[in-house]
């Protein structure tokens, strides 16, 4: 067994390795009972000679590696959303091209499962932006996204939140948009602990009457809207909504620190899944899910649920910070060759934070090669002065 020294308390101490690690096999997402769809993050490039705070270097052929091996797995993309920094050092003309790559890379498989998320991240608030600029934000997205074969991930707009003065400001806005798309959408509700920007949405800040003016914008438009995701990490108000969906729309779990009951489901119905989270557990989330489709619960649960702890500690407060978690992980088992994230957003977390997810990823199971983990470890506690 592989033994590494890790920070636990202020301290260094021995932490050997004991997790089995589940094995990476390529599934078809029709043996799957539940849409699945994983946010994607982005890879830098570390050897671009840029300003990282102010300029985004993506290298774009691991970045779309990523997104093959996803779909290798069975599951969607949900692509240029917040697991892809998107506000968070990825602005929109980064964003669009990602898109149009990614939309290319899905073209040419039959199993490509794809949606793009569309916003108003171009706009930067402030008492000049009016809900007519918004819409016309919105607009150019979708436009951009539709253009391109896309179908769309209508995302919660900061520049809304900020203009809005009431519930009725986000009826006119969604309702217009919703008349417009030419196929359904989903609806990202993503809440404040996410994005500190969008605390308010749907002009209310208590999370059940905002709800309920979301709820009326999806009745009037139920033909356009495929589902809804909400991030706002409470199972009780996901079931609370998702019990008072128009027949035929879809209630997509954002929650990541209790996705595996809400897609288990209970006796009036269960969530499919859009989840960052699933960018970083991909292997178990399609061994759970190939389980589920089996029908064989326990496997499902005994797969999943020791993930669980690990995404809440990825996704702990403050909950935007996550991303680096994500990435994170995804060096730890070799599906990019170092930590650098765009907009250097790599030191959002501390040594201690990182030791902890790596010990709780050897747990759930989700280290690849723990000996190639291990050693990757070991390079950052390097850095950090930790020999």
């Amino acid at each position: 067994m592989t033994t590494i020294n890790l920070p636990l308390d202020g301290k260094i101490v021995p932490y050997t390795l004991t997790g089995t690690p589940i094995a990476v096999a390529k599934r078809d997402a029709k043996s799957f009972p539940r849409i699945a769809f994983a946010a994607a993050h982005v890879v830098a490039d570390p050897l671009a000679d840029n300003d990282p705070w102010l300029t985004p270097a993506i290298d774009w052929e691991r970045t779309l590696a990523f997104r093959h091996r996803l779909w290798d797995l069975g599951l969607g993309v949900a692509e240029a959303m917040d697991t892809a920094q998107r506000g968070m050092g990825l602005g929109w003309p980064e964003a669009r091209e990602l898109i149009r790559r990614a939309l290319d890379e899905a073209a040419g498989r039959k199993d490509a499962m794809i949606a793009c998320g569309a916003g108003t991240d171009h706009l930067t608030p402030g008492p000049d932006v009016t809900v007519d600029t918004i819409l016309r934000a919105y607009e150019e997205q979708i436009e951009t996204v539709e253009a391109a074969g896309g179908r769309i991930i209508l995302m919660a707009s900061r520049a809304l939140a900020a203009a809005a003065k009431g519930p009725d400001d986000y009826v006119s806005v969604y309702d217009r948009i919703l008349r417009q798309v030419k196929d359904p959408v989903i609806i990202h509700w993503l809440g404040e602990m996410f994005d500190p920007a969008l605390e308010g949405y749907w002009g209310n800040g208590d999370h059940l009457k905002a709800m309920e003016t979301c709820l009326e914008v999806i009745r009037a438009h139920a033909d356009k809207v495929d589902g809804i995701k909400i991030s706002l990490l409470s199972k009780e108000k996901e079931v609370a909504m998702r019990r008072q969906l128009p027949k035929g729309v879809r209630m997509y779990t954002g929650d990541d620190f209790n996705y595996a009951e809400l897609i288990a489901g209970d006796e009036a119905g269960h969530s499919d899944a859009l989840l960052g989270i699933f960018d970083a557990i991909a292997p178990a989330a399609s061994a759970a899910l190939e389980a589920l489709g089996r029908k064989s619960n326990h496997e499902f649960f005994d797969l999943l649920e020791p993930t669980v702890p690990l995404s809440r500690h990825i996704f702990k407060a403050p909950t935007r910070f996550y991303k680096t978690g994500v990435v994170f992980l995804a060096y730890l088992n070799g599906l990019q060759d170092h930590f650098v994230m765009v907009g250097g957003q790599q030191s959002t977390r501390s040594l201690a934070h990182l030791a902890e997810l790596f010990r709780l990823a050897d747990k759930a199971r989700v280290l690849a090669d723990p000996e190639l983990a291990a050693s990757r470890m070991r390079q950052v506690l390097a850095v950090h002065g930790v020999n």
